[in-house]
């Protein structure tokens, strides 16, 4: 047995597993022992909608392979037969496709068996106690991509959560300035700290949504420069109006889900590089680390963004 965090009842709590044997479905599937395993904004959704009940949450994990190398986990599943797979945009596969901590169990637990697929070696160096948030660094990866971002472009970002953060430093990672409409004080310094502005001001070229309600949006629309491009990176739960803004302004709205691979490489092989690169980013985007058993501790603090939290990671190993 082994312990893992499974919703029941509507609550994350701590529960007695059984040791990881796969489903049956997975090719080349590997043990993953986990090292970290972050709590993301979805994590809260999947909990109030009733979708995750009965399952270990954790779609932001990394830990150790059977044979000794630390990785990244790409928590998806895909057939590669299809052909969605075989154009790289594996996040829409047709066949057996499944999100780990989503659909399948997850990794807030010791240990998960996931395909070899899912596998993204660290470099020498990078402790994968912080590359968890090669994740949210993945989504914002494959969001710049599918807005077609590029050296030249004016950026703002509305949202300075996870998935903001990330897009802050994936934009400086590829030579883009980039203007942050953030809330708190806390999320403000973190921004400076990872080299964007704080605050907005005039037309954008291109405007990332990163908080995925009919507020930020709008906010979003009004951003965006004539023939402007918003990126809708944070997830719309519920349906949004938009502004009449966009069809003046002649706006295109480019939405972006999880991440798969394009000419370019593999969205989350680039956003490992990122990190590996620039370490401070977990630094910055890591507020909060807890064992497991503080399994009710961790999940207040990541539902309260006022208090100061960013991204909270459960540390299996530790106690």
């Amino acid at each position: 047995m082994m312990k893992a965090i499974r919703v029941l009842d509507g609550r994350p709590t701590l529960v007695d597993a059984p040791e990881p044997a796969g489903d049956g479905t997975a090719v080349d599937p590997v043990l993953v022992d986990i090292a970290a395993a972050s709590i993301c904004g979805s994590d809260l959704h999947l909990i109030e909608s009733g979708i995750a009940e009965g399952r270990v949450l954790g779609h932001e994990f990394a830990g150790t392979a059977p044979d000794g190398t630390p990785v990244a986990v790409e928590p998806l599943g895909w057939c590669g037969a299809c052909l969605q797979c075989e154009a790289g945009h594996w996040n829409h596969c047709s066949g057996d496709f499944t999100a780990y901590g989503v659909f399948a169990d997850g990794g807030m637990a010791e240990r998960l068996m996931v395909p070899a697929t899912s596998l993204v070696p660290l470099p020498p160096g990078l402790d994968p106690s912080i590359a968890s948030v090669a994740e949210p660094l993945a989504v914002a990866v494959h969001g710049a991509r599918r807005v077609r971002l590029s050296s030249a472009d004016r950026v703002a970002v509305v949202g300075a959560g996870p998935i903001g953060l990330a897009l802050v430093a994936v934009c400086r990672a590829e030579g883009v300035g980039v203007d942050v409409e953030a809330r708190h004080d806390h999320q403000r310094a973190a921004v400076e700290r990872l080299g964007g502005s704080v605050g907005t001001d005039g037309a954008y070229d291109v405007v990332f949504d990163a908080v995925g309600s009919e507020s930020s949006l709008a906010a979003s629309v009004a951003l965006a420069g004539p023939l402007g491009r918003i990126g809708l990176v944070g997830s719309l739960w519920e349906p949004a109006r938009v502004d009449m803004g966009l069809c003046m302004k002649e706006v295109e709205i480019v939405p972006s889900m999880m991440y798969a691979r394009s000419a370019a490489g593999r969205d989350f092989e680039r956003a490992v590089g990122v990190l590996a690169a620039a370490p401070v980013i977990a630094d910055v985007m890591i507020t909060h680390r807890f064992p497991l058993d503080a399994v009710d501790e961790a999940f207040a603090t990541a539902a309260d963004r006022a208090a100061g939290a960013i991204k909270v990671v459960f540390e299996p190993g530790s106690r």
